[in-house]
């Protein structure tokens, strides 16, 4: 075999902790090395080319580059080998930036360390063989997971370019968050106005098809050949047949019900349809306040309804569906400020969250757009809006910044001051945080122009004075401790990963934080995408997003759907597990370990069970190499030879050194 050793400087982000040139020249002393050489730029087009022409100068059969992570630059490496004439699986990566230059400042000893990792990747280049992908045919049809602002792009990106959509929300109605909201800023814009056209969009689209009240239950198959099941929840109300008249909301005797679309500040009957503009405009029963389904008496709805579409018997159905690609976009919830007992949360009627304010200034909210405390009814006077409640505080386990309650809390002081001109507003606040275009124009438009008073300081508690609150904290930058009371007080919750994310995520078979966001393949140059080939992301479900940029990462989502639906057929990954069959002793504990199903059992031609592998299926994770008792399992390009090969050249290489 003939081994060519490319060490690249990168700059001097290797080159100024690694004597690259001495790693090169060492690696010359290596089995099979017949070519090796030190490049500033080795991921650049000079440097690809350099490999290339090696490649065919010296008659290499393999390529060692010590670079950066193979996460980074191996697919470019691998490309470069195919244009050379070789297998793209004839390429190793020695990681000398990540795993040496970044973590020591000591040249001489990440330079020996930096040799034994081409030692390693050399040794085990020794042991590879070509690899060969295989094709597979691709289902064109996308599922688009949630139908916030987020999900509704992506779909309708997806279904104008010609694929067929199916949708699925697990709310009453798509529109998620954005629904909610009086205005949008920094343009105080119309919500619904804006938001409204695409739900419409999305209900009218021949290419979409749109389950609300509905779950992913689950996700198997491969990239190109995703097998769905969709838990589509009972509403004990006929679907096809409703109009969503109202009929059945004005006769409904039982109105004690929260309304969770305000938020909760306000009641609502039992069968609703959830606001004006709901898509799909239908009513669903909420089984929890329905008197009927509880009690067995009642049944006034399914009387009055003209089309006879009450359905008391109606159950859970599952769906099935056939999809080459999936986008996530489950948006997020709010944080839970009841932890917080020193602001009186869930114990003072006037201390209310972000988005019941705005349920508050919302024509289409329990008081028609008119702002008034939930405790009597009174025009607030003054206003307190506290920011950072879930955000930026470890002790709740939210050190994270949640991005656009800076921004939200500027323009519901502004809006507060268009309601009530003789109001006064007050912001406490960590840090103001307004980096997109027009934010921090906006926030300061809300203090010199509308008069919104910002005190820099934490609340340390709010508790009742006679018919007002006293909110009590500190203005760091007088250095003095405040009082202000208020009729009114708006706590800037944070944002935080949408309910059962993780669940969804392990459907999915992707990875998520400790906090419940799905996690990109790459934060940079891969943010929609996923370690799982055909799962792509977009909006809050990676983290707290702002309208425009859940948006644009909609549409990012969407773009590489068509980029993958671009190709009548898609190949196979061949790092996959393979089984020999004579040592197969048919235990089947891979089988049961493989967390992607990529295992089935066979009986051969003498009737012995033995295991087989769903090549399209299996991800290469390699568990199943390591459950197998006979070793009959190996994994393509990191077998058990292999491995040993690595161990044995480092062995040696600290010898050599």
């Amino acid at each position: 075999m003939r081994i060519g050793v490319f060490v690249c400087h990168c700059g001097s982000n290797i080159a100024a902790t690694v004597d690259c040139p001495a790693v090169a020249e060492q690696a010359k002393n290596l089995q099979d090395v017949v070519f090796t050489t030190d490049t500033m730029y080795t991921c650049s087009e000079p440097g690809q080319n350099e490999i290339i022409e090696a490649i065919k100068e010296h008659n290499l059969d393999g390529v060692v580059v010590a670079s950066c992570s193979p996460r980074m630059h191996e697919a470019t490496f691998r490309r470069a080998l195919e244009r050379a004439g070789l297998n793209r699986y004839m390429l190793e990566m020695a990681n000398i930036r990540e795993h040496v230059s970044w973590i020591g400042k000591d040249k001489e000893r990440n330079t020996v360390k930096a040799f034994e990792l081409v030692s390693i990747a050399a040794a085990k280049l020794r042991n590879n063989n070509p690899l060969f992908a295989n094709k597979f045919d691709v289902t064109k049809r996308v599922l688009v997971i949630g139908g916030g602002v987020a999900g509704i792009q992506a779909a309708l990106d997806c279904a104008d370019a010609g694929y067929q959509v199916v949708m699925v929300e697990r709310e009453q109605s798509i529109g998620g968050k954005m629904a909610k909201i009086d205005k949008t800023f920094p343009t105080v814009d119309c919500s619904s106005c804006i938001l409204g056209p695409k739900m419409v969009d999305v209900a009218q689209h021949e290419n979409i098809t749109l389950y609300a009240m509905s779950e992913v239950e689950k996700i198997e198959g491969y990239v190109g050949n995703f097998d769905v099941q969709v838990r589509k929840k009972a509403t004990y109300v006929n679907w096809d047949d409703c109009t969503g008249c109202g009929a059945c909301m004005e006769k409904c005797p039982s109105k004690k019900n929260l309304d969770a679309f305000n938020e909760g500040i306000s009641k609502c009957t039992a069968i609703n349809i959830p606001f004006p503009q709901a898509i799909p405009k239908k009513a669903a029963i909420n089984p929890e306040g329905c008197m009927m389904l509880k009690k067995g008496k009642c049944g006034v709805c399914a009387k009055v309804c003209p089309t006879k579409c009450i359905d008391f018997e109606q159950k859970d159905e599952i769906l099935t569906e056939k999809v080459g690609a999936v986008i996530a976009a489950t948006g997020y919830d709010m944080f839970d400020h009841s932890v917080y007992k020193q602001y009186g949360a869930g114990q003072y009627p006037d201390v209310i969250t972000s988005l019941q304010y705005e349920r508050l200034m919302n024509a289409s909210g329990p008081t028609g757009g008119h702002i008034k405390r939930p405790s009597d009814g009174k025009e607030p006077k003054k206003v307190v809006f506290v920011q950072c409640v879930g955000s930026r505080d470890p002790a709740v386990g939210r050190p994270y910044c949640s991005g656009f309650c800076c921004m939200y809390t500027a323009k519901q002081a502004i809006l507060t001051k268009d309601h009530i001109p003789d109001s006064d507003s007050y912001v406490f606040y960590m840090d103001i945080r307004s980096p997109g275009k027009g934010y921090d124009e906006f926030t300061r438009r809300a203090q010199e122009q509308y008069g919104v008073q910002y005190l820099r300081g934490r609340v340390s508690m709010i508790y009742p004075k006679g018919d007002h609150y006293v909110v009590r904290g500190a203005d760091t930058l007088a250095g003095t401790q405040v009082e202000v009371e208020a009729d009114l007080v708006v706590l800037a919750v944070g944002a935080e990963s949408a309910k059962n994310a993780p669940a969804l995520a392990e459907k999915m078979r992707i990875s998520y934080d400790s906090y419940g966001f799905f996690m990109e393949a790459h934060p940079k140059l891969k943010p929609v995408e996923t370690n799982t080939a055909g799962v792509y992301l977009a909006g809050s479900c990676v983290g707290p997003r702002d309208i425009p940029t859940s948006v644009g990462q909609g549409s990012a989502a969407a773009a590489k759907v068509m980029t993958l639906f671009s190709k009548d057929k898609l190949e196979s990954d061949p790092q996959v597990s393979s089984v020999n069959a004579s040592r197969c002793v048919g235990c089947l504990k891979c089988a049961k370990t493989c967390p992607f199903g990529a295992i089935k059992e066979v009986t051969d031609r003498g009737g012995n069970v033995k295991a087989e592998v769903i090549e399209t299926v299996c991800q290469g994770c390699g568990i199943c190499t390591v459950t197998c008792p006979q070793g009959a399992i190996q994994l393509q390009h990191f077998t058990d030879n292999q491995i040993l090969a690595e161990v044995n050249a480092l062995c040696q290489a600290q010898l050599d050194f």
